[in-house]
């Protein structure tokens, strides 16, 4: 599924004169249902290689038995295989 966001530019007068414009965006609401997996780290990352000591830490996974949700996208899977000897894969 493609992530689809819409964008809408506003523009505003200062009171010296000058426009200002911003851009924001906001999300579909239909991409709000994503799958979510839950990570659980269950072993130390401690003298492990950097990237995959990075790649826990990029998981948002601080100390043993910390558990994040996270939404399941090929991102989040690559890193999960990276390192999944040292975590617990729930959903």
């Amino acid at each position: 599924m493609s992530e689809r966001k819409k964008v809408v530019e506003k523009s505003s007068i200062k009171a010296d004169g000058k426009v200002s414009t911003k851009i924001a965006s906001t999300k579909n609401p239909s991409t709000t249902n994503k799958s979510m997996v839950s990570v659980t780290l269950i072993k130390s990352f401690y003298g492990r290689l950097p990237s995959h000591r990075a790649t826990v830490t990029g998981l948002g996974l601080k100390r043993i038995n910390h558990t994040v949700k996270l939404v399941d996208t090929p991102q989040v899977r690559g890193m999960i295989n990276k390192v999944s000897y040292l975590l617990k894969v729930e959903g």
